[in-house]
């Protein structure tokens, strides 16, 4: 029976002149979205854009086809709204770092205190709230937790700041984090990490009862 994916761009790393020479993650959702063939395509929030490419660059070869099936859901979630950063800076950051080596703790830990500050600051609540995942999160590194607790009550990180360095360097230092833990598959994290996010967007772009569609991955035999 022909399959309509037979006849789209395969998923592969990096960036492609065209579809006849593959496609990444964002190269395939523009081609979907029907823009102007691009790896930053209009239609989706830049950091989650930057996310979606971290991950399908960092996924196996075997694995990459699997990603096919959340293509669809990141098309239309864009937005100005500074909380939709702050969202995927903390959902990365809290999914990265009860898992990545030591030696980046801190700045993961780092992370997620400035996502929920910014968060806090936006919401108008006050100073010092984390949400349940944050905890868990902390709780599972005590001691880069604490250093991090001290480092942010001597750093105040202004909105521009956070959206342009701080959110940025969140996803990256947490992909990378988790490609390097000692965790029996890192590919499997690295997609549930883009489906949640993508869904943390939706709620936030779209509204809590949103339900964005979800391709089914093609099966090769």
């Amino acid at each position: 029976m022909d399959n309509h994916l037979d006849h789209m761009p395969v998923l592969s790393r990096g960036r492609h002149r065209n579809p006849k020479r593959g496609a990444c993650f964002m190269e395939l959702a523009s081609y979907l979205a029907g823009e102007r063939w691009s790896d930053h395509p209009a239609c989706t929030h830049p950091l989650l854009a930057a996310l979606a490419r971290l991950v399908n660059d960092n996924t196996s070869d075997e694995s990459r086809a699997r990603l096919v099936g959340l293509v669809p859901s990141i098309i239309d979630l864009s937005s100005d709204d500074l909380r939709v950063d702050a969202r995927i800076a903390l959902r990365c950051a809290t999914t990265a770092l009860p898992v990545a080596a030591a030696e980046r703790q801190l700045a993961l830990a780092v992370s997620v205190l400035a996502a929920e500050e910014m968060l806090t600051r936006l919401d108008g609540a006050p100073s010092g709230r984390l949400s349940e995942a944050s905890r868990r999160a902390m709780e599972e590194v005590p001691h880069a937790a604490e250093q991090a607790r001290r480092f942010s009550r001597a750093a105040r990180i202004t909105e521009k700041g956070f959206r342009r360095y701080a959110a940025p360097n969140a996803v990256q230092l947490s992909v990378v984090g988790i490609v390097q833990a000692c965790i029996p598959d890192p590919d499997s994290l690295l997609r549930t990490l883009l489906e949640e996010t993508i869904a943390d967007c939706a709620a936030l772009i779209r509204g809590p009862q949103s339900n964005a569609p979800v391709m089914p991955t093609p099966i090769h035999a």
